[in-house]
This record gives C-alpha cells, structure tokens and sequence, in this order.
C-alpha cells in the first residue's frame, strides 16, 4: 500500500513518467473529447441541444464521483483507471464507427455523454489516489508539479487537435483519434508497478463510503485542506475562462487578444508546474500555499476592475497563471501527504467534487452576473473565493500529518 522507502527522484523515475504519459494522453483525450461531442451534436441536431447533451455527461460525473473513490481505494487505483480508459476507449470508438456508417442519432450521443461522465467519475478520484503509491511523500510536489503540467498542456493542445482532426476527418476521424489517446493511456498503465494491493474488502462499498466520510470527518485539519483546494480551484475548472471571454466581448476586443488572454494564463501555469517539479524541497509550504491564493485573489480582481488595456491584460493573465498553478501542485501534494494510504480515493474524490464536479454550476452565474453587473464583478467575485482560500491555508498545522 506505501511506497518503498528507497525511489528515485520523481521526475526520472520511469513508474512515475509511465503515470505521467497515462494521464497526459487521457486528459488530452478529453479535451478533444469534448470538442468533438460539441461539433457532432450541433451538426447533428443544432446548437440548441449541445448543452443538455453535455449536461447529461456533467451530472452523472458529479453524482458519482464519492463512489469512483469508493472503487478507487476497494480495487486500487490502477484497475479503477485502466476500466475507465478501456470504457472510454471502446465507447468512442464505436460512436466513430457509427458516424463512419452514416451518422449517429442524438440519442447515441447522448448515450455516449452518460458513458463518459460515467467513466470520469472513476478516474478523477483513482488518478489522484495513484500518486502517493508510486512514490515517497518527499516527491509528491514534484509529481503534482508535473501533474499540473500535463493539465495545461492538454488545455492547450488539445483544442489544436481537436480542430485539425475535424477539419480533416470530421467528428468520426475526431473521435477515432480520442480512442487512440486513450488506447496509449492503458498501453501506459498496463505496465505500471504499483507497489502492494488493497487488502480483500469485508465491508460494503455503502459502508466503505460513510467510513471514508467519517475519516475526512474526523481530521478538521484534512476538511480545511479540502475546503482550501475547492474554494482555490473551483473557479479555475471553467469560470474564470468563460468570464474572460465575456469580458472580451464587452470591452471590444478582438478574439485575437482573447486567444491571447488565454495563451498567457496557460503557459504561465506551465511554467509554474515546470518550476515546482524541479524545487527538491519546497520550504513553509502552507505559508507558500496562502501566499500564492493571495496573489491570485488580488490579480484576478484586478483583472476584472481595474480595466486594464488588451497589452495590461496579457500581463495580468501570465501572472494570474503563474500565481494559481503553485496552489494547484501545493495543495493536492498536502493531501495526498496528509491522508492515510487507504483513504486516498476517498479524500481525492470529495476533493474532485469540489472542484471539478460542482464548478459547472458556477458557468450560468459568470452569463447572469456579467448580463447584470458585468464580467468584471464576477472576476472580482472569484477573487474573493480565493482571497477567503488563502486565510483558510493561513490555519492549516504546519505538521506533516496535521
């Protein structure tokens, strides 16, 4: 169940790059993934219905993620990932044959929507409890550092994939590429060593649950962590993308300086992950943890009120990634060196729900806050949620274990 007391650094440890190629080609896949489902729904049926399908994807992911960390700690993270990469895999590519045949039905689409969230709910909790198996806890910045990298490479590579395979090959070649991402994530994970296996299960998944619950329950420390990273990420999952292009669009700039906006948040955070992956020892982490949400807290205000220039704004944006990809890599580091080996799904996936499960809902608040207010006001919002983050990290135990 732990990791050998003896590993090589993270970054040239071959168990850990093999994770690192699994999880970049799955979140690459998704990426793409999702672009490709918006093109085959609004040629199929119209934009009208591109968001119910992508809804009926959103809600069972968000429904069931507590479960897919249940799995994760049952049946271990690896079996728990290499299902859902196999689901995804197969069911992609059947939805490409079928567009190759002559086009798919709304309902196979949809069908196909459920399937993934499905899927996702498994893999978010499993891939952020696989870490800490692999490797001691002294490299788990430096795994969430290159973690965090993959994660902006696929943002950014991603929609780039997705618009040459339909251009070139339309939804069915897009779809088909989706598979071979994910084929290559299980080819990856297939050869992963995972050190020790979860014990046989006496108890039901039901009750498996509610003991992981009472766990997270039971360490106030471990619920103000959990509470730091939703409150620090949520916004990012989505929202503050959605508002800088309102905000764009108020302030009459061009979609080019949009692609710009986005393009320094971006690569910024890169260079964040890439930065912390290379620290051997990262210093007052929590105060580190505190510091970095503050300073996210203020420039997305500052983005939002300040009404910088198109040439401010990049600025403001390159320094807004950077400042929000350190808690990103600090903060699930903490976790996972925080949470007993035998939780970590479970504390993963209430983390997971916290940010990527119930940031969705704050998309329709970015449309009505910037429709009554403005764009701004909401980005100035979102910097509160960090600023109220940031004095939550301040009370974290400065303890390894807390």
């Amino acid at each position: 169940m732990t990791a050998p007391a003896t590993v090589a650094s993270a970054h040239r440890d071959p168990n850990v790059l093999r994770w690192l190629g699994a999880y970049t080609t799955s979140v690459t896949g998704d990426v793409l993934y999702m672009t490709a489902l918006t093109w085959a729904v609004v040629d199929t049926a119209g934009p009208a219905q591109a968001g119910l399908v992508l809804a009926a994807g959103a809600v069972p992911r968000a429904v069931l993620m507590l479960g897919g960390g249940v799995l994760a700690d049952r049946f271990g993270p690896r079996r728990v990932l290499i299902g859902s990469d196999l689901v995804r895999c197969l069911t992609v590519l059947a939805v490409a044959a079928a567009l190759s045949a002559g086009g798919a039905h709304l309902a196979v689409l949809c069908a196909l929507a459920v399937c993934f969230g499905v899927a996702d709910a498994l893999f978010l909790p499993a891939v952020g409890a696989l870490p800490p198996r692999l490797t001691a806890p002294d490299q788990l910045t430096r795994v969430q550092g290159m973690r965090s990298l993959a994660v902006r490479f696929a943002n950014t590579a991603g929609p780039f994939a997705a618009g040459a395979a339909l251009t070139g090959a339309g939804p069915a070649g897009a779809f088909t590429a989706v598979g071979a991402l994910f084929a290559v994530s299980l080819v990856l994970l297939a050869r992963l060593r995972v050190p020790g296996e979860p014990a046989p299960a006496t108890a039901s998944a039901w009750d498996q649950l509610r003991d992981g619950l009472r766990y997270l329950a039971g360490r106030r420390s471990l619920v103000r962590l959990v509470a730091v990273i939703g409150l620090g990420e949520m916004c990012f999952s989505g929202p503050v993308g959605a508002a800088l292009v309102l905000l764009t669009d108020e302030r009459g700039w061009s979609p080019g300086t949009l692609s710009l906006l986005l393009g320094a948040f971006s690569v910024a955070g890169a260079a964040a992950g890439v930065a912390l992956t290379l620290v051997r020892r990262v210093p007052a982490p929590r105060t580190l943890l505190a510091a970095s949400l503050s300073a996210t807290g203020v420039l997305v205000a500052a983005l939002g009120l300040a009404r910088p220039g198109p040439g401010a704004a990049v600025v403001l944006c390159a320094l807004l990634g950077a400042a929000s990809g350190v808690p990103m890599v600090l903060g699930h580091a903490l976790l996972q060196q925080r949470t007993a080996p035998g939780y970590t799904g479970r504390v993963t996936s209430v983390t997971s729900l916290c940010t990527l499960g119930l940031s969705p809902l704050l998309l329709p608040l970015a449309g009505l806050v910037a429709a009554a207010r403005g764009a701004g006001v909401f980005l100035a919002g979102c910097g509160a949620v960090c600023l109220l983050a940031a004095a939550l990290a301040l009370s974290l135990p400065a303890g390894p274990r807390g």
